[in-house]
């Protein structure tokens, strides 16, 4: 006698699609301010970027519906009382995408623009990419607190070959912490949680950096990583030794399927009373004080990304992972990002088995 039962799997992918599903980091909003009108490419799309007057960000699609021109600055386009204009032929378009005049006719009802949806952190604008023009399937977490105790926001953008994925998975790499960038007692202090489209992972390390080769400065830190899609990690940092709470984004961003711009974006909670190695800051005013440290931050969190740079540049995604005992939860990782992958997900088909 025979019984049949029916599975589920999954064809392994030799690349990742290039474009996952989520929110992705477009433009800081003192840069639409100052500029303007930006434009770029994201997703592997050329979309532009501008505030209206009343403060509303619109993202959208950089041709026009007219006639196809480009409404980047670099080709003529502008912000004009609030509205995109195009330089071919001065149709405006405000934030919905609606175009609301032309020079010589009425307002075409159909000439509308593609726009994506956004929300905002703090100034940083988020535009929503979904599948086949799926609208969002999650939101963002809330703002945190952002008193006048910490810091205003710092960033600085890499642009190197890679992908979201790839660079998500060092939030449950700790194994690399210690390999790659020479962390000592590097130790999880609670299993990966996933919920949805969220995941958190936790983990205390050590860190001895000689300093003018005399000195041996020990950090302590402990770490907890909010990953909310692939294009959003969000980190909280306890420094013990020097007593420094900071915060970071990790903000992984695809541009034309093959490069990404990774930004790092930090801020450093006032240190009102520095620990040891750090005592003689205690002498500086508390503002340089803060703006030192959050300028140190951001430099060694470059540094320490930047080496892994050198390998996301040259490595070929494996699947399945050959893993090891010592890897905790890259496996659970993996499956968590499928998700973000729903024309992937679509081609599962049942299969079944005769035993």
């Amino acid at each position: 006698m025979s019984t049949k039962t029916t599975r589920r799997t999954l064809s392994i992918l030799n690349e990742m699609p290039p474009f996952p599903e989520g929110w992705y980091f477009v433009a800081h909003r003192e840069e639409l301010l100052r500029q303007k009108l930006i434009e770029k490419v994201w997703m592997g799309q050329e979309i532009v970027a501008w505030c209206d007057d009343e403060g509303r960000v619109c993202v959208a699609g950089a041709f026009c519906p007219h006639l196809g021109s480009h409404m980047g600055p670099t080709v003529g386009g502008l912000v004009r009382d609030g509205c995109l204009v195009c330089p071919f032929h001065g149709f405006q378009f405000d934030t919905t995408g609606k175009c609301v005049a032309t020079p010589n006719a009425p307002a075409p009802k159909a000439a509308k623009l593609t726009v994506y949806e956004t929300t905002e952190i703090l100034g940083m604008v988020f535009a929503w990419w979904g599948s086949n023009g799926r609208p969002p399937q999650w939101r963002l977490p809330d703002e945190p607190s952002a008193g006048r105790e910490w810091s205003r926001l710092r960033s600085t953008t890499l642009r190197f070959r890679g992908h979201p994925q790839e660079t998500t998975e060092n939030s449950v790499d700790v194994e690399h912490l210690a390999y790659t960038h020479g962390y000592d007692d590097v130790t999880p202090t609670g299993a990966a949680l996933i919920d949805g489209a969220y995941l958190r992972s936790s983990f205390d390390f050590k860190n001895v950096r000689r300093v003018a080769g005399l000195i041996d400065i020990v950090s302590d830190v402990s770490t907890v990583v909010h990953v909310h899609g692939l294009g959003f990690s969000f980190v909280e940092i306890h420094e013990k030794t020097i007593g420094m709470n900071a915060r970071m984004w990790v903000l992984a961003t695809p541009v034309d399927g093959t490069r990404i711009a990774l930004t790092l974006v930090t801020q450093v909670r006032e240190i009102r009373k520095p620990g040891r190695f750090f005592a003689g800051m205690g002498f500086l005013p508390t503002r340089f004080r803060h703006r030192l440290m959050s300028r140190f931050f951001l430099s060694e969190e470059r540094r320490f990304v930047l080496q892994d740079v050198v390998i996301w540049e040259r490595k070929q995604y494996r699947a399945p992972p050959r893993l090891s005992r010592s890897d905790g939860p890259i496996g659970k990782f993996r499956l968590y990002c499928r998700q973000f992958y729903p024309e992937v997900q679509s081609q599962i088909r049942p299969t079944s088995r005769v035993s």
